[in-house]
């Protein structure tokens, strides 16, 4: 069950903003500030303004941390709290944290290099150096609450990352190794990754449009999302308020292309997911696809829902229209919209939108919101590599889908 959600992103912070941002279809672009972007004239994002970790972060020197491990440690915090916990509750009991990126701390990285290159290694900071190993955004989250009894991982499959760690702390709930699981992806805006993507020529010019025919491309963004999973009995011994239910998972690695979609790999996936939660396709009320609005992704994850779904295809809809995509994060920041478009029963809407590309064919709910009576979910994460996983979420509504 999901009981407490940590939300960090550049359209609400807290599950409460956040949800009436994704309501108002609300965009996060800006101009980036976090890095130089002299000489790139394709330089919006999505960055979160006003962070102030040490609002959030209480046991830990926030200066020791990169700001990905902040966002991470923040968004724990915030997730336990949410769910009518404190960190003093979970110190007996079995627990995971499990927290996907895609970049780690490279923005930190992004500075040593510059500094190394200015003036030498000699002149690199230590502090920073000592704060960039991606394992510390799980360690910086354990520690900032003070479990000990945890098994504390860092998943690195890029832009599924998210969901990969759903899935892992689902595992680990359902089979009873753990008492409860704080699961999701943190991110920081970095030069790196910018860059990379602007070499590949999927940087958008202006906002991110995906599954329209004029789309150009991503927006990167930052942030974090952090969800308690705990056992249905737990959840309702306490009185907990459940947002929504785990119902199943798909994992897949294809190793087709470094950066290309593959179109059946994709569709298994889906149907793996589909298949572990019991669910059949008629079933599925919306889908939170990737959708990061480049030519490749959205035609072939569109084609890919439609070979699932034949000629009943849910709405689909893409939150990186608004948040843009915020990597590691991405697929955990959207396991929480739809776990809250099923509790505030609405449907978001894919923003920027104009025309739909005939070659993607499905509703993605343009531009404004809409009321639904949502039951099923599945959220979509696919990153480079191959790395594809899906979540099913369902609606809590005492055993009875």
């Amino acid at each position: 069950m999901l009981t407490g959600f940590g939300v960090f992103s550049s359209i609400g912070v807290g599950p409460e903003e956040f949800s009436r941002g994704l309501r108002e279809g609300r965009s996060g672009v800006k101009p980036i500030t976090s890095f130089d972007t002299t000489g790139f004239d394709r330089a919006n994002g999505c960055e979160i303004v006003g962070f102030e970790p040490r609002d959030w972060v209480h046991r830990l020197p926030v200066e020791r941390m990169g700001r990905a491990s902040q966002f991470s440690a923040a968004a724990a915090r915030m997730a336990v709290r949410d769910a009518g916990l404190s960190p003093e509750d979970l110190a007996e009991q079995r627990g995971l944290v499990a927290i996907g990126t895609t970049d780690g701390e490279s923005w930190d990285l992004d500075r040593l290099v510059q500094a190394q290159l200015d003036h030498g290694p000699e002149h690199m900071d230590p502090v920073i150096a000592g704060r960039i190993g991606a394992g510390r955004l799980s360690v910086s989250a354990a520690a900032e609450l003070g479990l000990t009894n945890v098994e504390a991982l860092t998943i690195g499959t890029a832009c599924a990352a998210g969901n990969y760690a759903i899935g892992c702390g689902f595992d680990a709930v359902r089979s009873g190794e753990v008492d409860f699981a704080l699961c999701g992806g943190a991110d920081a805006m970095c030069r790196k990754t910018f860059t990379g993507f602007y070499r590949l020529g999927t940087i958008a010019a202006d906002v991110c449009r995906p599954f329209d025919i004029d789309r150009d491309g991503i927006l990167t963004g930052e942030g974090a999302g952090v969800l308690m999973l705990e056992p249905l009995e737990s959840a309702l011994a306490r009185g907990a308020r459940i947002y929504a239910e785990i119902l199943g998972y798909g994992l897949n690695c294809d190793a087709y292309h470094q950066v290309a979609p593959n179109h059946d790999s994709v569709a298994r996936c889906m149907s793996l997911a589909l298949e572990n939660a019991g669910v059949k396709p008629e079933e599925v009320d919306l889908i939170s696809a990737h959708g990061t609005g480049t030519k490749a992704n959205d035609v072939t994850e569109s084609g890919a829902i439609r070979q699932v779904y034949g000629e009943h295809v849910p709405r689909t809809v893409s939150l990186k229209s608004m948040l843009g995509h915020t990597m590691g994060a991405a697929s955990a920041l959207a396991a929480i919209a739809c776990s809250l478009a099923i509790r505030d029963r609405f449907i978001p809407p894919t923003i920027n939108h104009r025309v739909t590309d005939p070659e993607c064919g499905i509703d993605c709910v343009p531009n404004e919101s809409v009321p639904a009576d949502l039951r099923v979910v599945q959220n979509n994460g696919l990153a480079f590599g191959g790395n594809n996983a899906v979540i099913i979420l369902g609606k809590y509504d005492g055993g009875v889908r």
